[in-house]
């Protein structure tokens, strides 16, 4: 069971549903920052946001760890095995 936590776990990632362009570059805009507007430059160059939402999603991952643990997924497995 544990291994089959952890291979879980190593596997996971992170999605952001419904993420939408128009909604970023409204919220970027509003905080008006040096940094907001650094980022919506960079949507910009990249012609997108599909780069942004990779990138922050890859680096999210290596964070998962810290709430989400193997024993966590133990749990969820069991339960799962019981329903």
């Amino acid at each position: 069971m544990k291994q089959l936590a952890k291979y879980l776990l190593d596997r996971m990632i992170v999605d952001f549903e419904g993420i939408d362009i128009e909604e970023v570059r409204a919220l970027l805009r509003e905080a008006d920052t040096e940094e907001s507007r650094a980022v919506l430059a960079k949507l910009v160059e990249d012609r997108g946001i599909d780069e942004l939402a990779i990138t922050i999603a890859d680096c999210l991952k290596d964070h998962i760890r810290t709430g989400i643990d193997e024993a966590c997924i133990e749990e969820q497995l069991v339960l799962y095995s019981e329903s």
